[in-house]
């Protein structure tokens, strides 16, 4: 993995900003950036979304295949999730095996989605103990600026919400969409010395001292939660975290249903 620096100016200018509560690319502490989101991006894959947040772009695709279930769950479908970081996407992604923040990252990915109940896996299953879907959703990074977490996760939500399952051409009956039942948002905060900054940038980012991802539903409620980096965050921290998560999530929710 190649070295990512940041200058001690650069660290400085960033957290000056912060401390009048601006950031360098004009937004407020809690803001987050712009999401764009186009589905079905991908003709051939049961289910695809691109997302956009400002410019960390995501290309995520859905197969459907038929498999059997896991011992444990024998009544319901099967969800797997891989994310890919292309080198094309930064300097600092490099070919080969996946990397420990791809695992992680398309692990916070699939429990939010998993957590939140987001598809009725139920409904899922062809016969008990024997015959289920599986979804595979795979996470391409196409360039990277920043928050991965966040991007990745509207792009699964999204390409889910577009998925057709192919039954027919199983022979399985007529084909029909993705039992989608609620519809999780995850809201990435980031900590520098003492300040909070919603959807961190590249460079804050880097120079982040603790990480906390908070995934709510359409309810409000708190279906996931994944702390990173070694720095820590207060009570009343966390507090606020989760409250911004809620809000940010409100804003966002309408465009993941609606792209």
């Amino acid at each position: 993995m190649s070295e990512e620096i940041v200058s001690e100016l650069m660290r400085a200018h960033v957290y000056r900003l912060a401390s009048t509560g601006q950031r360098v690319d004009g937004r407020v502490l809690d803001e987050p950036r712009k999401v764009a989101i186009q589905r079905s991006f991908v003709k051939t894959a049961e289910g695809s979304a691109r997302a956009k947040l400002g410019n960390t772009d995501i290309l995520v695709g859905i197969k459907m295949s038929v498999g059997e279930p896991y011992p444990d769950t024998p009544n319901t479908g099967v969800l797997s999730t891989s994310v890919e970081l292309i080198p094309m996407a930064s300097p600092t992604f490099e070919a080969g095996p996946p990397r420990p923040d791809a695992i992680e990252l398309a692990r916070v990915v699939d429990r939010g989605i998993r957590e939140s109940k987001m598809v009725n896996m139920e409904k899922l299953c062809i016969t008990p103990k024997e015959k289920v879907w599986i979804m595979f959703i795979d996470i391409h990074v196409l360039d990277y600026d920043g928050n991965l977490f966040d991007a990745c996760s509207y792009g699964a939500v999204a390409a889910l919400a577009s998925t057709v399952v192919p039954a027919k051409n199983l022979g399985l009956g007529e084909d029909f969409a993705l039992p989608i039942e609620h519809w999780p948002v995850s809201v990435t905060t980031a900590k520098i010395k003492d300040l909070l900054v919603v959807d961190p940038s590249l460079d804050e980012e880097r120079m982040a001292d603790a990480r906390i991802t908070v995934t709510t539903d359409e309810n409000e409620d708190i279906r996931a939660m994944q702390k990173g980096l070694s720095g820590s965050f207060s009570y009343d921290e966390v507090k606020r975290i989760i409250e911004t998560a809620q809000r940010v999530g409100r804003a966002i929710r309408p465009v993941l249903r609606s792209s």
